[in-house]
Formats: structure tokens, C-alpha cells, sequence
């Protein structure tokens, strides 16, 4: 059974609920949340991942989607139940209830920008950027009966194609902001290939599993907390003060964890320094 609560998403549930409209097929909205305005000659550094997840449980939830997705860390938030209506699309009153035309309508916001900057590197498209999660968000979207389909194409460019009404109505699948009838967007710009039509990318290096969080106590000597140490400078969290002693666990490490955690949107206890499955698989440290 298809679980309303993506597992690995942090839930940040709003409450709110409304059914959809279920004589439509199953949908897939791909959006990216295009909130800074920058260029190839003046590229902008990406929000956080915890300042878009205040601003969809804040001021922005009245046009929340189910699901915010970073694709350079592989955290998600969750908003709404993949079982009710989400608030990303425009709905003019009497129209299409474009939010809830169908036994699903997933949407799903990629903390992304054109020409964003992240550690230094800057990322012109939304499939030029790592998509971490991909694989898990596309398979709890599958669950759902989303078929692996792009009735309008799949997008390429930022650019408007509006979806003809009997198309709409009558073929799921998914389906770009810039495609969705009574929307003006031109987003995503691009989307990753489905799970089984793989971009060409390198194999995915072997990853370290999640040791417990009884293995991260103080003096604890590992090639295990190496690795995190170097993933969590590569993910800008470096809070040490020392660069030796670094396979060693120490006020260092907790520090650099706890930015970490924060980047991920984790707060109060949940980001207290010490990893969890959660942070620990977004990490994505290398196996020793």
C-alpha cells in the first residue's frame, strides 16, 4: 500500500485537508521554487533548505505543495498528504480545480534557481545539479499510480505549453508548472529522467551505512568520522577549529553536525550534533 507520508520527508504537516477529484488520473506537478532572479554573468547563492520550509509552514503556506525537495542534499519536506489537495497551482474559481484534478495530484517544489550557486559551483539546470533523492522521491510518486508519462513533453526550457483541456482531464502522468491550464509559469526549465530512463551519470560511489548514534561518543577514533569529517566540509558545515585528529570524535564534529542537521531543516533537539538515520543518509558519506 502507497504510504500518504513520503518516509524519508521530514513531516511538517499544515493541516487543512481536502480531497481530490477522483474520476481524473493520477498526477505529478513538477515545479522548481525560482526565488532569486539571477544569470549566468550574476549568479545568486541558493536559499536554504530550512528558509524555504519556514516559508511554506509561514507566510507561503497558502501556496504550498506536498513536497519541497533539495536535489543537492536529498532532503525533502512534506507538507500535505499525497491523499489531499495541495496549494502550488493557480485555481481560478469555476474552473478546472487544477490542485485537485486527479486521484492524485503530487506536487513537488525543487529548491532550485537558474544559475543558482552552491559551494562555489554554479548550476545553470535543475538536472545539472546532483538530484539527490531522485530515486526515492520518483518511487513513493510511482507508489501512488503516477505514470512514468510526460503527456506534454517533458520540459526542456523554461517556457509556457498549456495543456489542452481534454488532454488535462483525461491523461495522468506528469506534468510542468509551465504545462498546467490557468498557471502562467514557464518552470521547471527541466526535470530528471524517470528511474529507469537514467541520465548519464557515473555509478554512485558505495556509501557508509548509518553506525547508530551510540557510535558517535566522545573520543571515538574511526575512518568512519573521517569521512564525515570531509563530507561535512565539502557541504560548507565546517565548524572545526583544528584540522588534526580528524577521524576522531570531538566538540568539532558536534558543532559541524549541528549545521548539518540545520541545513536540512532540523531544529530544537532534532539537531542537537548527533547524527541520525535522516541527516546521516543525506550526508552521503563514503564507505571506509
Amino acid at each position: 500500500m502507497p504510504t500518504p507520508w513520503m518516509p524519508q520527508a521530514l513531516k511538517a504537516d499544515l493541516g487543512d485537508h481536502a480531497p481530490c477529484d477522483q474520476e481524473f488520473p493520477a498526477k505529478a506537478i513538477a515545479h522548481i521554487t525560482a526565488d532569486r532572479k539571477a544569470s549566468a554573468q550574476a549568479p545568486l547563492d541558493l536559499v536554504p533548505f530550512a528558509n524555504l520550509k519556514g516559508f511554506f509552514t509561514g507566510s507561503g503556506r497558502g501556496l504550498a505543495p506536498h513536497v519541497l525537495w533539495d536535489p543537492f542534499t536529498g532532503a525533502f519536506a512534506q507538507f500535505f498528504p499525497a491523499t489531499s489537495r495541495s496549494k502550488a497551482l493557480s485555481d481560478a474559481a469555476g474552473g478546472t480545480r487544477t490542485n485537485r484534478a486527479g486521484k492524485v495530484v503530487i506536487q513537488i517544489e525543487a529548491l532550485f534557481f537558474p544559475h543558482c550557486r552552491v559551494s562555489g559551483a554554479v548550476f545553470a539546470r535543475l538536472v545539472d545539479t546532483p538530484c539527490r533523492g531522485w530515486s526515492d522521491l520518483h518511487a513513493w510518486i510511482s507508489s501512488w499510480g503516477v505514470p512514468d508519462v510526460w503527456p506534454m513533453g517533458r520540459p526542456t526550457s523554461l517556457s509556457r505549453n498549456t495543456c489542452p483541456a481534454d488532454k488535462w482531464s483525461s491523461q495522468g502522468g506528469w506534468y510542468a508548472h509551465g504545462q498546467v491550464p490557468e498557471n502562467d509559469h514557464v518552470d521547471p526549465g527541466s526535470w530528471p529522467s524517470f528511474v529507469s530512463q537514467p541520465e548519464n551519470r557515473p555509478a554512485e560511489p558505495r556509501l557508509e551505512p548509518f553506525p547508530g548514534a551510540s557510535f558517535f561518543r566522545a573520543g571515538r577514533r574511526s575512518p568512519v568520522i573521517a569521512g564525515m569529517h570531509g563530507r561535512l566540509v565539502a557541504e560548507d558545515c565546517d565548524r572545526y577549529t583544528t584540522g588534526t585528529g580528524i577521524d576522531v570524535w570531538g566538540s568539532g564534529d558536534v558543532r559541524s553536525y549541528t549545521a548539518w542537521q540545520q541545513k536540512l531543516g532540523l531544529e530544537g533537539s532534532a539537531a542537537d550534533g548527533i547524527p541520525g538515520r535522516f541527516s546521516w543518509d543525506r550526508l552521503e558519506v563514503p564507505n571506509s
